[in-house]
């Protein structure tokens, strides 16, 4: 398939709304791929060369593609910076200066150029990676130049996620999204999109019964329902259930091998041999932030190949008390790590045991991934067992809620003893337990996805914004619907920040996977990317928003306020979602009337 076709079906997927044409499109076009090129094309489609989890990046900026095409088409920079402003879009950029009519470059062809792009690095680098886009800019037509300027600055947004690529392989094999689910428990297995694809288009689902856990590859994490109810728990989890704290840190996923056959990068950007590797929940690569963790790994795991989970707090070893969470958060950094590791030492609490010399645990049930978890760690100081109780009472459960909140915690998490580990998933396997709820406020946090901003009038005037938009993840549409807007609260520096961040990211109208109500539009949209701790007094009833709506009225935050912005361990997907948000408001309803 050449570059120029799959260009074009980019641009039509570019210019529909209609999420079931676009899904449609998709699988159109994978039909046409042979199962190399569909590997490469679901990397591309993605605005990715590989998937999330592994260190390859384009690291390339507007001004880069403004050299790449200075470089092609003999036109001064200075001249294209203008009609890049006035433009709006380095992708109109590259299509408006692009002079061939055929461009005949295969997609293998011109994956592998990108490829080599994106692994310049180092002094030079810039320059050598604006001579290799040159050279594919120069020969394109106005479509491929197009998409060839968007791919390697991350603005491709064609409007989709993962979910729909899962969509569009189970129409291309059968013509609806009937195996859509079966797809997706391979994917949570193992989040390689491209290696799926492939695997999927030459053997069908046979093919990817082989799509096993493996070291190196992370898990797609579960994820916990939430009750407020210790009674509801009980009959949740089969009236006996292990208890564990909720720890309010890091999340990490630990991929242990002894004989060094991980590749990470160092602090440099440069890739490296590894035999630890360190994920979040958003499959992020963070293992040369944290190297003490990795270090008390190698310690204190027996396993020569492992993969489980922890929290990482900040820890005060002398008094045995977490410190606040504001200081564990600035563990995560690029710069000055050797540092901040001596000033907040952390400890990681893992809770779950995913896999150990060649056994994977994912499917057995929790007592069995405990009892082989006692058994795998060595006494330590740095990588501990996560503290559990096994309560058969209510009062157990309330009795040892309030004691994890006297210690600092956000609450505790509920364990259905038979219940194997849900990856990438939602279950009652696993219940959160927290005060959602108390006496006229929510208690609890809420994690949002901002999508755009007003400009701002008066005192904000200045700033460019004076309000942003936020919403939830509708997990049964792959949407996210509108439940707030923030107007107080920031600093003047904050509001800038913001601003700044959003228009990087800002859009062309209103992104395709957002649902959202005229009352709520704001004037700057921007493509649902930054996550967003928002504390709320209480969800109510609103004719203005499009969460959870029925009969014209949908859900929404009262007076919500920005706690954190930009939390980098969760994806979009990952906000809280509309079914939480559902039960956060029934759970309010329910204390409100007792």
């Amino acid at each position: 398939m050449k570059f120029s076709e799959l260009a074009v079906s980019f641009n039509e997927i570019d210019t529909t709304a209609s999420r079931n044409e676009m899904t449609s499109m998709l699988a159109n076009l994978f039909k046409k791929a042979t199962p190399e090129e569909l590997e490469k094309i679901t990397y591309l489609s993605l605005g990715r060369l590989a998937p999330l989890y592994e260190p390859v990046e384009f690291g390339m900026a507007d001004k880069s593609v403004v050299m790449a095409l200075s470089r092609a088409f003999d036109i001064n920079q200075t001249e294209l910076t203008k009609d890049l402003k006035s433009l709006g879009d380095v992708g109109e950029l590259a299509r408006k200066v692009a002079k061939n009519d055929n461009f005949n470059e295969s997609v293998m062809e011109v994956f592998e150029k990108l490829y080599q792009l994106a692994m310049e690095h180092g002094a030079g680098s810039v320059e050598r990676k604006s001579i290799i886009l040159a050279d594919l800019l120069r020969d394109a037509d106005e479509v491929s130049a197009k998409y060839l300027a968007k791919i390697p600055t991350g603005k491709l947004r064609l409007g989709f996620s993962d979910m729909t690529i899962l969509d569009a392989l189970s129409v291309m094999e059968v013509g609806d999204k009937s195996i859509k689910k079966t797809l997706e428990n391979f994917y949570n297995l193992g989040p390689d999109l491209g290696r799926i694809s492939k695997i999927f288009k030459q053997k069908g689902l046979k093919g990817l019964s082989g799509n096993l856990i493996k070291v190196g590859t992370p898990v797609l994490m579960a994820r916990c329902e939430r009750l407020n109810d210790a009674k509801e728990i009980l009959e949740k989890s089969g009236g006996k259930v292990a208890l564990e704290p909720k720890y309010d840190g890091f999340r990490l996923q630990v991929h242990l091998d002894r004989k060094g056959g991980l590749k990470t990068r160092d602090k440099d950007g440069e890739i490296i041999s590894a035999k630890v590797k360190l994920f979040t929940r958003n499959l992020e690569d963070v293992t040369y932030m944290y190297p003490d963790i990795v270090e008390g790994t190698l310690k204190e795991v027996k396993a020569d190949r492992a993969i489980f989970e922890g929290e990482a707090l900040a820890y005060e070893e002398s008094t045995g008390e977490f410190r606040p969470f504001q200081e564990t958060v600035q563990r995560k950094r690029k710069h000055g790590i050797e540092a901040k590791v001596l000033e907040i030492p952390l400890r990681l609490f893992v809770f779950e045991f995913l896999y150990s010399d060649g056994v994977s645990l994912i499917d057995e049930p929790y007592e069995k991934r405990r009892e082989t978890m006692r058994k795998s760690f060595n006494q330590g100081e740095v990588v501990v067992l996560s503290e559990e109780v096994v309560a058969t009472t209510e009062k157990e459960i309330e009795d040892y809620f309030v004691r994890e909140i006297e210690r600092g915690l956000e609450g505790i998490v509920a364990k259905k003893l038979d219940g194997g580990y849900q990856a990438g998933a939602r279950g009652w396997n696993w219940i959160k337990y927290k005060r959602g709820f108390s006496g006229k406020n929510l208690t609890d946090t809420i994690d949002c996805v901002v999508l755009g901003y007003d400009y701002g009038s008066g005192k904000r005037a200045k700033f460019g914004i004076g309000d942003f938009l936020i919403g939830v993840y509708d997990e049964e549409n792959d949407c996210f619907t509108t439940i707030a807007k923030v107007g107080t609260g920031l600093t003047d520096e904050e509001w800038v920040n913001i601003r700044e961040s959003l228009d990087e990211i800002k859009t062309d109208g209103i992104p395709k996977n957002v649902v959202v109500k005229k009352l709520a539009e704001v004037d700057v949209w921007a493509d649902p990317q930054i996550v967003v701790v928002i504390r709320a007094d209480e969800i109510t009833n609103s004719p203005m928003h499009t969460t959870a709506e029925k009969d014209g009225l949908g859900l929404a935050l009262r007076f919500p306020r920005l706690i954190e912005f930009g939390r980098k361990d969760k994806k979009p997907t990952d906000a809280t979602s509309v079914k939480e948000i559902i039960s956060m408001y029934n759970g309010q309803k329910k204390q409100k009337s007792t």
